[in-house]
């Protein structure tokens, strides 16, 4: 087809009909629909993150708090602002793997994350829990971690139900400031 030399926009025939909607593109995203950074399998050894993030600074790991055998972090894709996870240091799969201690910690975490959570940012409710292998949703099966998902009333809204987006107000290392800073001791 040749073009002409006019002012006027070429008609593109089959891409749709021009509609009233904007778009808010999301492309960081694309990294986890693609499984960026995923381990390439089981052990510790196949790029787990959770195994890497302790050896990293708190700011550039996004680590909240550490403890003996958990540490608390911002997740990369989170469901809400302050979404969190609590992860044993240990490499292991599945919760009845984890001894007493470790055990205790995370329990022990869970708790002061929802107390900072709502400290920080007035959390109304959570979301707490663990997808236990890949067949029940976990991202990475391989390293048990607890998700922490603050709730506020009225934070369902059209972005997720209908655009499938949601919209963050704070960058992650804002938030993982705020929240160290309100984590009890």
């Amino acid at each position: 087809m040749l073009h002409s030399m006019t002012s006027e926009p070429e008609q593109q025939i089959g891409v749709g009909t021009p509609d009233a909607f904007q778009r808010l593109w999301t492309p960081h995203r694309m990294a986890y629909i693609q499984g960026e950074n995923k381990p390439t399998g089981p052990g510790a050894e196949d790029g787990c993150p959770f195994c890497a993030i302790p050896a990293k600074s708190d700011e550039d790991g996004l680590v909240i708090a550490r403890g003996s055998h958990v540490y608390a972090v911002l997740n990369l894709y989170p469901y809400n602002g302050g979404h969190l996870m609590v992860v044993p240091f240990r490499h292991v799969a599945d919760y009845t793997e984890l001894d007493d201690a470790e055990t205790a910690e995370l329990a022990a975490f869970t708790k002061r994350a929802m107390t900072a959570l709502r400290n920080a940012s007035g959390a109304h409710g959570f979301n707490i829990g663990m997808n236990q292998g890949s067949v029940a949703g976990a991202g990475i099966a391989a390293h048990l971690h607890q998700h922490v998902v603050p709730r506020w009333g009225g934070d369902t809204n059209f972005m997720p139900v209908v655009g499938h987006t949601k919209v963050l107000p704070q960058l992650l290392a804002d938030t993982r400031t705020m929240l160290a800073e309100a984590w009890p001791a």
